[in-house]
């Protein structure tokens, strides 16, 4: 990281270009949810967690993986197939429409394993239909987990810092929430609930990126003589001094996860997609959003070193 030791780089001058990026990625992401609406009726992808569907239970007698169960079952096109907390026991999601019964969707399960994994050598716990309205629930409650987390950020950073700094953080945190879901929209990326914790997952590392970034600029801005300097100088030396730490910290994130990417599951590869590009836009947010917007707020509200006085009115003189 020495590279990185005596860098100055003028972040704060490029904020109008980094403007620009972010309206036409959030944009295009709003015009692919729009036509999502139109050609498959909803906004997002959303799979049997939120749909609907028949979510059956399987334990095998021998030992097998989550790519043997999908292979039987369908492959990639198929049934979702996701490990449940036990030794050799799947969880398989697959959908229903009006023509098939809980019970057709079972014995084609059942045929699929058979044929690859032989009668008798697995046993079915349970299959359960998950309805729409459980998944319109759970759709809430993915959306209310999300906004409870700007809440308390916005709480936690007014107290440990300040009120501004908590509404910057706020603001960099929803566009990458919105850049995020545009990327899903676009894509096609099949919601469930492991996205929705990847999605969780990026506001967590995002803010703590900006948090970071946040205390260094107080740290100058509360310095000896800060007041005659600039607040844009003081915000791009701070992003300078805290930028080997960014670096680091996004690279070695970035390389496990490419690593999982390849090598991984099949079964994560839609969660460590959304994870990648998390990482990418939050270290991104933390520079050319929640900074830029900080001293945007500063300037609108003042720096909130003391109170502004009211001016009075000076008495008339002849």
């Amino acid at each position: 990281m020495r590279l990185f030791g005596n860098a100055n780089y003028r972040f704060i001058a490029k904020r109008k270009g980094a403007y620009v990026v972010s309206s036409i990625a959030i944009l295009v992401g709003i015009a692919a949810m729009v036509a999502n609406v139109a050609l498959i009726g909803n906004w997002q992808n959303y799979g049997v967690d939120f749909t609907g569907g028949v979510i059956t239970q399987v334990q095998f007698d021998n030992a097998t993986t989550v790519g043997d169960v999908r292979s039987a079952v369908g492959g990639a096109e198929g049934p979702g197939v996701t490990r449940f907390s036990g030794e050799n026991v799947y969880n398989i999601r697959a959908p229903i429409d009006e023509e098939l019964s809980v019970d057709d969707v079972r014995a084609g399960i059942e045929t699929a394993l058979d044929q690859a994994f032989g009668a008798g050598s697995y046993t079915i716990l349970f299959s359960d239909l998950v309805g729409p309205t459980i998944g319109a629930e759970l759709q809430q409650k993915a959306a209310f987990a999300i906004l409870f987390s700007f809440l308390l950020t916005l709480i936690y950073l007014a107290v440990r810092f300040e009120l501004r700094f908590g509404m910057a953080a706020v603001i960099a945190t929803m566009h990458d929430i919105l850049i995020t879901l545009g990327f899903l929209a676009l894509f096609r990326v099949e919601i469930a609930l492991p996205t929705v914790a990847a999605i969780l997952t990026i506001v967590g590392y995002s803010l703590n990126d900006t948090i970071v970034v946040f205390d260094r600029i107080r740290e100058n801005m509360s310095a000896k003589g800060a007041r005659k300097i600039d607040q844009e100088v003081l915000v791009d030396r701070s992003i300078n001094e805290t930028l080997p730490r960014t670096v680091l910290t996004s690279g070695t994130t970035l390389a496990v996860l490419v690593a999982l990417l390849i090598f991984g599951p099949a079964v994560i590869r839609d969660f460590n997609i959304v994870l990648i590009l998390g990482v990418m836009i939050g270290t991104y947010s933390s520079i050319f959003v929640a900074s830029p917007a900080l001293i945007e707020i500063r300037k609108r509200m003042g720096d909130g070193s003391s109170k502004e006085k009211k001016k009075r009115p000076q008495p008339a003189t002849v």
